[in-house]
């Protein structure tokens, strides 16, 4: 056996249907018909030896051996694109398509804010957005289905760089008639579990929300199966509870002005760390970081938060 028999093309075609699960799926992202990378396929397993999907009428899967190649195969593919990246001009970074995910409790309050100066700064740059959940995203990341994703650093980094933007505190959201909506700061042992709404398992700022919490203060979780930020600012607003609202997340809707206030929390940690993370071995890597410092040089101005934590101060107490 030699490595020569193998292409670059035959390892394309292994991590598309282990990415798919599907021969007609992977067919098409390699812009082949199915029949021509079915065959190949064949001839790559009978080259090697070894069963790399098994099939069925219903879906393909990975077997364990397969799996290994699969993996090996995105190493592979990835060194052989930073060929390609050392012959872009240094000059011209971030030029072409670039797949960005966000975390949703992030994403609709920081991406607009950088869309523009990205336009004017980049105008070569072709950004493909996609919003989720952190494990999603980075189960993604780490197949090669997105180049980079913004998160909360919250998760597992082996074989991801990540580049540190900035820490954004929480404020407390209350219902406009809460007895904490006196206080300000609100203390942490004010915090009770079961008195909140939060988000639904799977988002990471739910975890971060308990976590806050003393641990005696945890109790029993209400069971709600919230998907957004603005779903939960809305229960907020009608009185279901109080929640943690993260500092870019809080706006001044004018529909819900006199029904939720906003109140500091004690502590210097009450928050989240966000970064900007891509696989260690991504062939971009350093347009990834040309990226980071982009995003730390065009933060948005939180301005609502004077606003409202001035409103705060003034009517605290009374």
């Amino acid at each position: 056996m030699n490595v020569a028999g193998l292409t670059l093309r035959d390892l394309q075609y292994i991590v598309a249907v282990a990415q798919h699960g599907h021969f007609g799926k992977a067919a098409r992202a390699c812009h082949v018909s199915q029949p021509a990378l079915s065959g190949q396929i064949k001839k790559i397993e009978d080259y090697l030896g070894v069963t790399l999907f098994e099939r069925s009428m219903r879906r393909v899967a990975t077997t364990e051996v397969g799996q290994t190649i699969v993996q090996q195969a995105r190493v592979v593919l990835e060194e052989a694109e930073k060929i390609l990246s050392a012959a872009k001009s240094p000059q011209q970074p971030l030029a072409g398509p670039f797949r960005l995910g966000a975390i949703a409790t992030l994403g609709p309050y920081l991406v607009p804010h950088l869309l523009g100066p990205l336009r004017k700064t980049f105008p070569q740059l072709e950004l493909i957005l996609r919003e989720g959940l952190t494990d999603v995203l980075l189960e993604e990341l780490r197949a090669g289905q997105l180049d980079a994703v913004l998160a909360a650093r919250s998760f597992s980094e082996e074989g991801l760089h990540v580049l540190p933007l900035f820490n954004e505190p929480f404020l407390v959201a209350l219902p406009h008639d809460h007895p904490l909506r006196r206080k300000n700061p609100v203390r942490l042992t004010d915090l009770k579990v079961s008195d909140m709404v939060l988000l639904e398992d799977g988002h990471c700022l739910r975890d971060q929300t308990i976590a806050v919490c003393p641990p005696n203060r945890r109790g029993n979780l209400k069971e709600m199966h919230v998907t957004s930020l603005e779903t939960l600012r809305h229960l907020v607003a009608s009185g279901a509870g109080y929640t943690l609202m993260p500092m870019l997340a809080v706006n001044e809707d004018k529909r819900l002005k006199n029904l939720v206030s906003y109140r500091r929390l004690e502590g210097k940690n009450t928050g989240r760390a966000i970064v900007l993370v891509c696989r260690d071995r991504f062939p971009r890597k350093r347009e990834v970081e040309i990226l980071a410092e982009f995003i730390r040089a065009h933060l948005p101005r939180v301005s609502v938060e004077r606003t409202a934590l001035s409103a705060a101060a003034t009517t605290a107490g009374k």
